[in-house]
């Protein structure tokens, strides 16, 4: 084959490749008339849009965002129920994992190191009530976050949820879940922002200093893993909560240990599967 037949080839391939790309997309890609077959852009061959992730697209050797991509639908709250320690059957709000999310708890970043495995008990509220995780032990029935088994005294990292906007700040510092931080973020969902909390439990100790109107930046300290409230198990219970639209977290926080109480009542906020906001790997 000669020179220029080989370039003709790769030169086909690559208008191929982009005309798939485009229609992936269902836009329109163009090949300019009488481009040189001699220029070095004329025979790299870009990305196949099937090797790229969901919301991207090839970028010659690279994925990037859809255009305009910047938030996520509005995520839709389903009612659910079980029966409680005494047996009472309790009616409440979840907000069950989003079926574009990855199920695997390993695809997510979390704020302590975490290889592969470390989710030991998971979101389950979206669960028929006899599916959902009781124990004698157990304080509660059902879960609505996950639990990360570490080291006492592992830091725990401040780490950016999916579509958030700004810092995080923090709203709770006391006794609830042992002993606790919570951190607002603001998320653009569904063309709007909407406030989520992140709940860190059964800390060994916030960090140092740390106080309610904090702001914290992706990898600031939260605190340290330990296992008050739980002296079974050293963990991090890592709980998110999307605050209802008509509650002010400002006022709630100025109340305390009993604002922390409200902050995750479910007439105030509605628990979330946390792979619906946390960042993927």
């Amino acid at each position: 084959m000669t020179e220029v037949t080989s370039q003709t080839a790769a030169a086909a391939l690559v208008a191929l490749l982009s005309l798939g790309a485009g229609a992936a997309q269902g836009t329109a890609v163009h090949v300019a008339a009488g481009a040189s077959l001699s220029s070095p852009a004329s025979t790299e061959i870009p990305l196949s849009p099937a090797l790229c992730p969901v919301d991207t697209i090839p970028d010659g050797d690279a994925c990037v965002r859809l255009p305009g991509d910047d938030d996520s639908p509005e995520a839709e709250a389903e009612s659910n129920a079980h029966h409680d320690k005494r047996g009472r059957w309790i009616v409440y709000d979840q907000i069950p994992r989003r079926p574009e999310r990855p199920a695997d708890y390993d695809a997510y970043r979390y704020p302590v190191p975490c290889a592969r495995g470390c989710v030991v008990s998971g979101y389950d509220l979206d669960r028929p009530d006899e599916s959902q995780r009781r124990g004698r032990r157990l304080s509660h029935v059902g879960h609505g976050a996950v639990d990360l088994p570490q080291k006492k005294g592992t830091p725990i990292a401040m780490l950016p949820l999916e579509h958030q906007e700004g810092d995080a700040e923090v709203v709770f510092v006391g006794s609830l879940f042992g002993t606790t931080v919570i951190t607002k973020h603001a998320l653009r969902e569904g063309g709007q922002l909407r406030d989520y909390l992140l709940l860190f439990g059964h800390l060994d100790a916030p960090a140092p200093g740390l106080q309610v109107g904090a702001h914290l930046k992706e990898g600031d300290l939260v605190g340290f893993v330990g296992d008050t409230g739980s002296p079974e198990l050293v963990h991090l219970h890592l709980e998110a909560r999307r605050v209802r639209s008509e509650v002010d977290v400002g006022k709630l926080a100025s109340s305390g240990w009993a604002g922390g109480a409200a902050m995750i009542a479910n007439e105030n906020s509605v628990v979330c599967d946390p792979r619906n906001v946390l960042p993927l790997r």
